[in-house]
C-alpha cells in the first residue's frame, strides 16, 4: 500500500492543481498588472479632461450667445417677489432680420406679443397672462439704457421701442405686479428654436392660408419647420374675427404644441438636439443681467419642467374696448382681481379668471401701425 502511494505520488497524482500549471499559462505578473493600471487610469484622466474641456467650451459659447440689460431703467435694483417668480415674456417684432416677408424694416420695434408669467411658489404651476398688444395706458417715462422716453399715452407695445426694461416699467404699472426677470425673442429666434427642436407637430382641421401672415398650409396632421410655425404663431386675419384678440387665443394652442414638443423630446438623450436646441435658444434671447448666466437659465428651466402640464393655465388679460378708441383695448374692472391674485401667489382660476372676454371686440384698423403688424 505503502509502496502504491509513493507511486501514486511521484506520478504527481496527489500534487495540488496550481503547480502542474505551466508558467506561460499564469496571469500577467505584478509589473504587467502595473502598467495595465496605469494605462487604464492614463486613457480615464485624459478622456476626462476632454469631457471637461469640450463642456467648459460649450458652457462659454452658451454664456457668450446671451445678450443681457438691465430690468428697470437707469439699473434700478431688482424688485423682488415675496413668493413665487414673475417673468415677463416678450416677442419683438423688430424687422431687420436674416429673410424677408415680415415687413418693411423702419428701425422700430414693438411686441408682437406679450405674457406675464408667474411661476408659484415651490414650482406648484405656472399662471400666465396674455397681455393685448394694443393695450392702450399712459406709459411711465423711461430712462431707458437705450433711449430714454419721457412718457405719455400710448399702446402698451411701444415701450419695447425704447428697451425691454422700459416694457417691464410698462407692465408692472398696469398691472401692479413686481417683475422679477424677462426675456426677449424675435422672430429669427423663434424659429431658430423650432429648427433645432427638430420642427413643432400640429393636425389642422382645416386649411390655413394668409398671405399677411406668409401662410399656406394644408389640413391634416404636419410637421411645421420653424418659419412655418412662426407664421402660424402671427397669423391673425383669418383667424375668429381677425382681430389681435382672436390671434391671442389662437397662440394659446401654438404655446402648448411647443410645450408638448420640448416635453416629448428627451432631449438628454439627443446630445446632438440638445447642443442645437441650447445653441439656438440662448442666441435667441436678451435677458436681465441677473438672469443672464447659463447657469441661472438652467436653475429656471428646471424648476419650470417640475411642473406639470395640468397645473399650467394660460389667459387672456381681462378687457374692454377703450373709450377713446374702439380700436383699442384697456384692462377691465376684472383685470384687478386676475392680476392681485398674480401678487398674492394665488390661483387665478379661484378669481373667476377663466371666464370668457368681454363680448366687445375691437375692430379692424387701416392705420399704419396695424399694417406694420402684420
Amino acid at each position: 500500500m505503502n509502496e502504491l502511494a509513493g507511486n501514486v505520488s511521484r506520478a504527481g497524482l496527489g500534487t495540488p492543481a496550481t503547480n502542474t500549471v505551466p508558467r506561460h499559462g499564469k496571469g500577467p505578473g505584478p509589473r504587467r498588472r502595473r502598467r495595465l493600471v496605469r494605462a487604464i487610469a492614463l486613457l480615464t484622466g485624459v478622456l476626462t479632461l476632454a469631457l471637461a474641456a469640450t463642456a467648459a467650451a460649450v458652457l462659454m459659447r452658451m454664456q457668450g450667445n446671451i445678450t443681457t440689460t438691465s430690468l428697470h431703467p437707469g439699473g434700478e435694483a431688482v424688485i423682488t417677489s415675496s413668493e413665487g417668480l414673475n417673468i415677463l415674456v416678450l416677442g419683438s417684432d423688430a424687422r431687420k432680420l436674416r429673410e424677408p416677408g415680415y415687413g418693411e424694416d423702419d428701425g422700430t420695434r414693438r411686441s408682437d406679443s406679450m405674457m406675464l408669467v408667474h411661476l408659484a411658489e415651490h414650482d406648484a404651476r405656472i399662471d400666465a397672462v396674455q397681455i393685448p398688444r394694443d393695450t392702450l395706458m399712459r406709459l411711465p417715462s423711461c430712462a431707458a439704457a437705450e433711449n430714454s422716453f419721457p412718457g405719455g399715452e400710448g399702446m402698451i407695445n411701444a415701450a419695447l421701442n425704447h428697451g425691454p426694461d422700459c416694457s417691464v416699467s410698462a407692465v408692472e404699472a398696469l398691472t401692479g405686479v413686481s417683475i422679477d426677470h424677462f426675456l426677449l425673442v424675435d422672430f429669427d429666434g423663434f424659429s431658430d428654436v423650432i429648427d433645432a427642436l427638430g420642427g413643432v407637430p400640429v393636425r389642422l382641421p382645416a386649411p390655413l392660408r394668409d398671405s399677411f401672415a406668409q401662410l399656406d398650409l394644408p389640413a391634416g396632421e404636419q410637421l411645421l419647420n420653424g418659419r412655418q410655425a412662426l407664421a402660424w404663431a402671427r397669423v391673425r386675419h383669418i383667424i375668429g374675427d381677425g382681430s389681435d384678440i382672436a390671434r391671442l387665443g389662437h397662440q394659446q394652442e401654438v404655446i402648448r404644441a411647443i410645450s408638448d414638443r420640448v416635453r416629448g423630446e428627451n432631449l438628454l438623450t439627443r446630445p446632438d438636439r440638445l447642443y442645437g436646441f441650447l445653441d439656438a435658444a440662448t442666441k435667441s434671447l436678451t435677458v436681465d443681467r441677473d438672469l443672464g448666466s447659463v447657469t441661472a437659465l438652467a436653475s429656471l428651466g428646471t424648476r419650470i419642467s417640475h411642473v406639470s402640464g395640468k397645473d399650467v393655465s394660460v389667459l387672456i388679460m381681462p378687457w374692454q374696448p377703450a373709450p377713446q378708441d374702439p380700436n383699442r383695448v384697456v384692462p377691465s374692472p376684472e383685470a384687478a382681481a386676475v392680476f392681485g391674485a398674480m401678487a398674492r401667489d394665488q390661483p387665478l382660476t379661484a378669481h373667476g379668471a377663466g371666464a370668457p372676454a368681454p363680448s366687445g371686440k375691437p375692430v379692424q384698423s387701416d392705420s399704419a401701425l396695424d399694417h406694420r403688424t402684420r
